[in-house]
């Protein structure tokens, strides 16, 4: 396991201790967490096949760290998100919004990260297009998820869709999330391209 990974996995570890000690509610902290529980073997699984880059490891570690914060208290209670709303004066609580924008901001680098190494695409307007559209359409897939949850659980699911009583609280995630990826496009690409160039010096990856 390579250093990034390791620090990852502490931080993780850490983060889900803290999150899950008292959580709002339990059920929607294990929710909320959910897609770090999957990712994380995921990246240990692969970690000798596919070693993405520090920039993509940094990233994936602080995602973790929102959603876990996000789940510890529900995201429409976390206190950060609070003072922001207070020091704007704003309807509800934003921290949700963070999170859907960091949805789009992170997979766009994992996403680039693979498609330039593992599928050799070449850099170009393809590449960036496609790169949106993947962020687009896990945050797409999630909304759905979301939805299929709600239909499952019922009132119990309120927590976690956090609408907060916005009617287009799914259209402005989505597009956070378009922000996000086009954002993270548009301002790594160099550091990403010279992060990934460490890797393959280093004989990782594929």
């Amino acid at each position: 396991m390579n250093s990034d990974l390791k620090r990852l996995t502490w931080f993780w570890l850490i983060g889900l201790v803290v999150s899950g000690y008292a959580p709002y509610d339990r059920p929607t902290w294990f929710l909320e967490v959910l897609p770090a529980l999957i990712a994380w073997p995921l990246l240990y699984k692969t970690r000798d096949r596919f070693t993405f880059s520090s920039l993509a490891y940094t990233l994936i570690l602080i995602h973790g760290l929102i959603l876990m914060l996000g789940a510890a208290y529900t995201y429409s209670r976390v206190p950060l998100g609070n003072w922001v709303k207070d020091w704007f004066d704003l309807s509800r609580n934003p921290y949700d919004k963070l999170g859907h924008f960091a949805q789009g901001f992170v997979p766009a680098i994992v996403a680039r990260e693979l498609l330039i190494r593992w599928f050799n695409q070449r850099r170009g307007w393809l590449l960036d297009f496609l790169v949106v559209c993947i962020c687009l359409a896990i945050s797409a897939v999630y909304e759905l998820l979301e939805w299929a949850t709600a239909l499952i659980l019922g009132q119990g699911a309120d927590d976690f869709l956090g609408t907060q009583g916005d009617p287009f609280d799914t259209q402005s995630d989505m597009f956070l999330a378009l922000i996000g990826a086009t954002l993270a496009v548009g301002l790594l690409a160099r550091w990403h391209d010279r992060a990934m160039r460490r890797v393959e010096m280093g004989g990782a990856g594929r």
